[in-house]
């Protein structure tokens, strides 16, 4: 028998000789056995897949579930199971619930839709480089700029008042976690900020059935969505939508800083931007995977998955798959990124991945035109970059630039 992968811990490692560079184990295992057997924290023997082809079989393969209370959970220490999922929390449904809560939401997160928002999106943007031009550098890139356009977005599409959007800022920035916390603490911190996202959002839904505005949060009450279902679903929404998008914009910034050659070739060729952003998106990650777990016995690749076993994906070793992508250690802004699985893949492919590609666009683009000379403040290796969560985190981005 095929010997179990125990070492769950290199799931929220990078390498200590580059920020973006994998775990030579992972890569490794990758190579000789993309889809393998592993042994979970609480004793279970699942799956690991860490191959672009493996990982997205799996992803689209309808008998795999995304319940949290079916999840083994691949987090060192973690050994209790995941409560259900709250009503509207897409991401922890199965069909019907996730279908039904998905064909609400799909038509106000449309490309086109997004599109309108462009020009709030430049506004923000402009708004906040100005901030920071205002400052003597260095600067907290996170904490000027990356955090606020997001921010601004979401609580524009949801309707959150422009005097509730600082409080709110402040939830959502209570979802940032350090490296100094253990999974128990990390899990905590997460929690305690759902419940007061969960609270405000509570009060905003009944606001809405009152004077409800030009939003979607709005336009959601006059649905078949109860009250419960209303306070899940906009808790998710404002809570994803800000937390990964804020997160990208300073992981690619990070990316470009300590790639300069490809920091200039954007800077000196805006129309690469769209091709940029997914190349960024497959370089960076937003965090290291998620778990499916079988309903029923699955045939993966020529491997038997039982009903009940859990399979964790690691999006990062599948990124960075040599049979999909060449070079796919590199950066490589010219590269077509098409197919990456950042934004995951099938029926729980991100909703808001639209919204997040025009705000990468807009935020990126304006950055390194403002900005021509921007560069780290703090040498590579001291970036506090948190990795042992499931969305990753930059604490810090301190950058300075020439006046």
């Amino acid at each position: 028998m095929t010997e179990l992968f125990t070492q769950v811990e290199l799931l929220y490692r990078r390498s200590p000789d580059h920020p973006f560079k994998l775990m030579p184990e992972l890569t490794r295992l990758r190579d000789e056995r993309p889809l393998t057997r592993m042994r979970y924290p609480d004793g279970h023997e699942g799956w690991l897949a860490t191959g672009h082809a493996e990982a997205r079989a799996v992803l689209e393969h309808p008998r795999f579930s995304n319940r949290p209370e079916l999840h083994h959970l691949p987090l060192p220490g973690m050994t209790e199971p995941l409560p259900p999922a709250v009503p509207g929390d897409l991401l922890g449904l199965d069909a019907p619930e996730h279908t039904r809560y998905r064909k609400l939401l799909a038509g106000k997160f449309t490309p086109r839709r997004m599109r309108q928002l462009t020009e709030r999106m430049e506004h923000f943007t402009t708004e906040r480089l100005d901030i920071m031009a205002a400052q003597q550098p260095p600067v907290d890139l996170m904490q000027v700029y990356a955090l606020h356009m997001p921010a601004q977005m979401i609580c524009e599409l949801l309707g959150v008042p422009a005097t509730d959007r600082e409080y709110f800022q402040g939830l959502v920035n209570g979802m940032f976690v350090n490296d100094g916390m253990s999974a128990e603490e990390a899990a905590a911190a997460l929690g305690h900020a759902w419940s007061g996202l969960s609270a405000y959002i509570s009060e905003l839904v009944k606001a809405k059935r009152v004077n409800p505005t030009d939003d979607v949060l709005s336009d959601l009450t006059t649905s078949d969505l109860n009250e419960e279902e209303l306070i899940g679903v906009g808790t998710f929404l404002l809570g994803a939508g800000m937390h990964t998008t804020a997160t990208v914009i300073g992981m690619s910034t990070f990316a470009l800083l300590i790639h300069p050659d490809q920091f200039a070739l954007l800077r000196d060729d805006p129309a690469l931007i769209t091709g940029a952003v997914e190349e960024l998106l497959r370089y960076t990650g937003i965090g290291p995977g998620t778990v499916r777990t079988a309903l029923e016995d699955v045939r993966i690749e020529n491997q038997l998955i039982q009903a009940g076993q859990s399979v964790t994906i690691v999006m990062d070793t599948a990124n960075r798959d040599p049979r999909r992508f060449g070079d796919a250690d590199d950066l490589d802004l010219r590269r077509n990124a098409a197919g990456h699985l950042t934004f995951v893949h099938g029926v729980h492919q991100c909703l808001g991945q639209h919204l997040a590609r025009i705000e990468l666009r807009v935020a990126l683009s304006a950055l390194v035109t403002r900005f021509p000379t921007l560069r780290l403040a703090i040498p590579v290796d001291e970036v506090p970059m948190t990795t042992n969560t499931n969305v990753y985190t930059l604490n810090q981005l301190p950058v300075a630039w020439d006046a």
